[in-house]
């Protein structure tokens, strides 16, 4: 907490406002002003530094949006019970070493507590109202980013695929041509057409359904069987609670992608990859075994999991992705959103595509 400018010029400015209620005592003469003003300044820099302390102190222990109404309560009343006792105290203290100051009665320390309301009042006032734009420019920043996040995903989805139209003419075209009793390569090809679709209409959303996610990586993972065979063995263990709490969309899918493309499948070493979710922990982690490739692959640069964490970050989770790493098993860590982290989409990312071209997309041929 970066304050050191505010305590520079509020203790000054809030002492000389605490005078103004005894003006005509205060101002008649310059060294009567310097004592009321100095009197004046240690009841502030006493009232002033325990209020910041408890405000400190609640902040830490309630940070959270949701919790604000429960720390104001608390502030309220842990600031009026300080400075009741700071004015008791700094009183007598002052009394005993300033005989001038007065004698002490019950009233003149009621008048007290009640008058060093204002500087509490105003402390907290403004260290609620700096932690309320502090939190209202981050959370501004925070949208920038992530619609920039959106905006960069979809010109980079612009830049690297083909016209939604051509393609998936060209993939209907493709199905007439192959013999109707080819089953595999039938369902080969709708695979395929539906890793594309989801592809397409999934970047248009900041967050999706676990469930689809994994309907998704069902396919996905179908269309690499059919190359790896029993080199590939897939196990999951998915509570149906799960299901309705939400992922980044594509995330699971470039952790299933990232085993894959730096992990032996062999026959002698199958690849082994494990789905799960723990909803009391709060995470999905994707676990594979660990032999990495040594030919034909460039060592991966991690650009894949730093643009997962930075998306997670951007979508505020709850806790980081964590990556856990061991002689045997590469683990990664996705945190579950809550189902109200976002709607599934209604899609402006369709509306970038044509009419014609978004029935082809929602069509059940391929």
């Amino acid at each position: 907490m970066n304050d050191r400018r505010l305590l520079q010029w509020g203790l000054p400015l809030v002492s000389l406002l605490m005078l103004l209620p005894n003006f005509g005592y205060a101002f008649q003469s310059v060294p009567m002003f310097l004592i009321s003003w100095s009197i004046s300044l240690v009841y502030t820099v006493g009232i002033w530094w325990g209020t910041r302390t408890i405000w400190k102190r609640l902040y830490e222990r309630f940070p959270q949006v949701e919790q604000t109404a429960r720390r104001i309560w608390l502030l309220a009343v842990g600031c009026v019970l300080y400075a009741s006792l700071a004015t008791l105290l700094i009183t007598t203290g002052l009394a005993l070493v300033v005989p001038q100051f007065g004698t002490l009665s019950a009233e003149s320390l009621l008048v007290g507590m009640a008058v060093n309301l204002v500087p509490t009042s105003i402390v907290l006032l403004v260290y609620e109202s700096r932690h309320f734009f502090y939190q209202w420019e981050l959370n501004v920043r925070r949208a920038e980013q992530l619609s920039r996040a959106g905006v960069q995903s979809q010109l980079e989805a612009l830049q690297s695929q083909l016209d939604p139209h051509f393609l998936f003419n060209s993939l209907n075209t493709l199905s007439a041509l192959i013999e109707p009793e080819n089953e595999p390569a039938q369902q080969f090809l709708e695979h395929l057409s539906d890793v594309y679709r989801y592809v397409l209409l999934s970047r248009a959303t900041p967050t999706v359904p676990l469930a689809e996610e994994l309907a998704f990586v069902d396919t996905y993972l179908a269309l690499h069987k059919i190359r790896f065979r029993d080199n590939l063995l897939i196990t999951k263990s998915i509570p149906s609670a799960a299901l309705e709490q939400r992922v980044a969309p594509l995330s699971v899918q470039l952790l299933v992608e990232n085993a894959l493309k730096h992990n032996v499948a062999s026959r002698e070493h199958p690849l082994h990859l494990h789905l799960s979710a723990d909803v009391a922990a709060g995470h999905f982690e994707v676990r594979n075994s660990r032999r990495l490739r040594m030919a034909g692959l460039t060592p991966g640069t991690g650009m894949g999991l730093q643009n997962v964490r930075h998306r997670y970050e951007l979508l505020q989770a709850p806790r980081p992705v964590e990556v856990l790493v061991d002689e045997d098993f590469f683990t990664v860590r996705l945190p579950l959103l809550p189902p109200d982290a976002s709607s599934s989409p209604e899609p402006h990312g369709s509306k970038q595509l044509t009419t014609h071209q978004h029935n082809i997309l929602s069509s059940n041929k391929i």
